[in-house]
Formats: structure tokens, C-alpha cells, sequence
């Protein structure tokens, strides 16, 4: 692709390495921005600026946050002694939008994929399991992709897990087995959550 100019060119590289965006969808956003007013463009650029650098992670369940501790950790409504283990922050909104979970979550930060040399120490685990040492916690729940990458973390968790006295679930299979969770319809994914299993029971299945 020819640039007539440099800075559009650097432009509409950096765009280009956003997932999902080619060069030409990240020309054709670099020239939108171009007729924008210059005060959108810099409030744009800003905000991107801001998020980077002030973004912070829940001091408990690691989801995005604002503050120290999440809205949802912070909540007096929500049921502390539910635990819905998940893989990102994706996957919290995707639950939360279902309406259909009042409990909290603890997000790992990735699942176990050796062929991506990432392994449980590069996961939130250890966080986890010092939560389970809180008597208040009565159920671990794994809603996690119906991936290999998911089966693996979810049998790692339990073994891990299963030395405390809680009940360890798994959602519902539901969804079928390569999907991720974030694109699961919402009636799906509550469904799912709602008719959850014992984790042992799923192994038989």
C-alpha cells in the first residue's frame, strides 16, 4: 500500500497491529480520525492515554478496575461465599450480562497452554487459593472456555482445590465443546450457570 505521507503511514501501521483490523480497516479509521475536529481527536487520543496508564486491577478478583477493589468485590449485594472463576474480564461482562449470577469472580489472566508456554505460575492460582482460605467462601464455580486450554486449567484448579471443604462446579455443557465463553449468547451462558454441575460429575460425562 503506497502513503502519500509518513504520519499516515506510522498511523495506520499502529492501527493495523490492533487484532482483527487489516490495513485497509485501519486506513480507513486513520482518515475518520483526520475529519474529525482536532479537539475529538485529542480527547480520543487521551482517553487511550488515560486508560493505559490509571487502569488498575482489582486487589481481590484481578477484574479491570478503577479503584483498589472492583464494584462488584465491593458490593454489599453481592454473595461473597460464590466464586465464579473465569479467564478474563470478557467473560465477567459477558456473565454480568446475563442477569443471571450475584456472586463474585476471580479472574486467572489466561488459561493453561503449554504449546503457548503459559503455565499455572503465569495465572492468577495462588491468589485464588489464599481466597478459599476464608471460611465465608462455600462454592468455586468454573466457567471457563469449552477449549482444551479450559479442560486443562479447570482439572489443574480442582486438584489444587479440592483439599478445602467447598463445593467445586463446573457450568453446564451447554456450550459446545471449542467455544469461548465471551461469545456464548446470554440465555445460553445463564442457562449454563443456573443448571451448573459438580465438577466430578462432568469427568463421567
Amino acid at each position: 500500500m503506497n502513503f502519500s505521507s509518513k504520519l499516515l503511514e506510522n498511523a495506520v501501521a499502529e492501527f493495523a497491529k490492533l487484532p482483527g483490523v487489516g490495513q485497509k480497516t485501519a486506513l480507513r479509521l486513520v482518515l475518520h480520525l483526520l475529519n474529525q475536529e482536532k479537539e475529538d481527536v485529542e480527547k480520543f487520543s487521551g482517553t487511550i492515554s488515560k486508560l493505559r496508564n490509571e487502569i488498575r486491577f482489582c486487589s481481590t478478583c484481578h477484574n479491570i478496575s478503577d479503584q483498589q477493589f472492583c464494584e462488584i468485590c465491593s458490593s454489599h449485594k453481592r454473595d461473597q461465599s460464590l466464586i465464579c472463576v473465569v479467564e478474563d474480564t470478557r467473560d465477567v461482562m459477558a456473565i454480568e450480562n446475563t442477569s443471571q449470577y450475584n456472586g463474585v469472580y476471580h479472574v486467572l489472566g489466561g488459561l493453561i497452554s503449554p504449546m503457548d508456554g503459559i503455565g499455572p505460575s503465569d495465572l492468577q492460582v495462588d491468589t485464588l487459593v489464599e481466597r478459599l482460605s476464608n471460611d465465608e467462601v462455600k462454592e468455586v464455580i468454573f466457567a471457563l472456555s469449552a477449549t482444551m486450554e479450559g479442560d486443562t486449567t479447570i482439572f489443574y484448579l480442582h486438584k489444587k482445590l479440592k483439599q478445602f471443604n467447598i463445593s467445586i462446579s463446573t457450568i453446564a455443557r451447554g456450550i459446545a465443546f471449542g467455544g469461548e465463553l465471551e461469545y456464548v449468547d446470554e440465555i445460553t451462558l445463564g442457562r449454563s450457570i443456573a443448571t451448573r454441575v459438580p465438577y466430578e460429575n462432568s469427568l463421567s460425562r
